[in-house]
C-alpha cells in the first residue's frame, strides 16, 4: 500500500504565535521537534497498517522544516518546493492508496485558531461562497486523483469541520484555539495518538473515505489590500470585484488550484 503524507506546522501541538512557525527564530526550534515527531508517529502508523511505501511532503513555509534523519528506508521525502499546483500535495497521484496531512489547521475566516489561514496571511479563499480550508483544497486536488484522505491531525475547529465534512475521516485535536490562546494537550498524547489512530485509518474502505468534486467552483480571493486585487484580477479569467476581491470561475479544479497557486 502505498501513502501519501502532507505535514504543516499550524496544527502541530503547541504552536500558538507566527514567530513559533517562522524559519530561523529560537522560538520554532521545539516545534519542528514536535512536527518530526508527529510526522515520525504518523509514518510509523501507517507502517503498522500495511504501508509500503510513503511518500512525505513537507509543507511548511520553505518546505525545509523537518528532520528527516530517522526516516525509514521506504519512505521518500519532498523539501522545498516544486512550484506546481498542486502545492502542499505535490507529487501525489492516482498510484497511492490514501493520504494523510498532519498539523494542519483552521481556515482563513476562522477564530478557531490564532493561527488560522488558507494558503496566506494576506487574503482569504472562498470556493462557491463558503471560505476554505488548506485540507479541503488539498482533500479535493487529491480526489482528482482519486485518492482519498484517511486522516488529518490538527486544531478543534478543523476536526469539527472535517467530521461535518466526512465523519469517516479519522482526525485527532491537538489543541483548541481561544482568542490569541491555545489550550493543547500532551506533545507525548499527540504522538502515541496520531501512531494509533492512522495505523486504524490504513484499514478503512476506501469508497467511505471518498469525496465527490462540485461541478462548478466560484473562486474568490479576498485580498486584505484592495490594490493587490485589481492587480491579479488581470489574470486570464478572472474579474475583479470591488472593493479587494479577485472571482475567478471554473468546472475544472486543476485550474482552481492554478489560479491559487499564481494569486497567492
Amino acid at each position: 500500500m502505498k501513502v501519501y503524507i502532507s505535514a504543516d506546522i499550524e496544527g502541530i501541538t503547541g504552536t500558538t504565535a507566527w514567530i513559533e512557525t517562522e524559519l530561523n527564530t529560537q522560538d520554532i526550534q521545539p516545534f519542528l521537534k514536535q512536527m518530526t515527531k508527529e510526522v515520525e508517529a504518523a509514518i510509523e502508523g501507517a507502517i503498522a497498517g500495511g504501508a509500503t511505501e510513503i511518500l512525505l511532503k513537507d509543507a511548511h513555509d520553505s518546505a525545509r522544516n523537518l528532520d528527516i534523519s530517522n526516516l525509514p528506508v521506504n519512505c521518500k521525502v519532498i523539501r522545498g518546493w516544486t512550484g506546481d499546483p498542486m502545492c502542499m500535495v505535490a507529487g501525489l497521484d492516482e498510484s497511492f492508496d490514501r493520504a494523510i496531512f498532519i498539523g494542519y489547521h483552521s481556515k482563513g475566516g476562522s477564530h478557531r485558531n490564532p493561527l488560522a489561514h488558507t494558503l496566506v496571511v494576506n487574503a482569504d479563499v472562498k470556493i462557491n461562497g463558503e471560505y476554505v480550508s488548506e485540507f479541503l483544497i488539498n482533500t479535493y486536488a487529491a480526489s482528482l486523483y482519486g485518492v482519498p484522505v484517511a486522516f488529518v491531525s490538527g486544531d478543534v475547529g478543523l476536526t469539527e469541520e472535517i467530521h461535518d465534512f466526512n465523519e469517516n475521516i479519522i482526525t485527532f485535536a491537538t489543541k483548541e484555539g481561544i482568542g490569541s490562546a491555545t489550550v493543547s494537550v500532551s506533545p507525548k498524547l499527540t504522538i502515541k495518538e496520531t501512531k494509533i489512530l492512522v495505523e486504524e485509518a490504513m484499514r478503512i474502505d476506501r469508497e467511505t473515505l471518498k469525496v465527490k468534486l462540485p461541478e462548478k467552483f466560484v473562486v474568490e480571493i479576498v485580498y486584505r489590500d484592495h490594490a493587490r486585487a485589481f492587480r491579479n484580477s488581470f489574470y486570464p479569467g478572472a474579474t475583479f470585484k470591488p472593493h479587494n476581491t479577485v472571482e475567478f470561475v471554473t468546472d475544472d479544479y486543476y485550474e482552481v488550484l492554478r489560479i491559487l497557486q499564481f494569486l497567492t
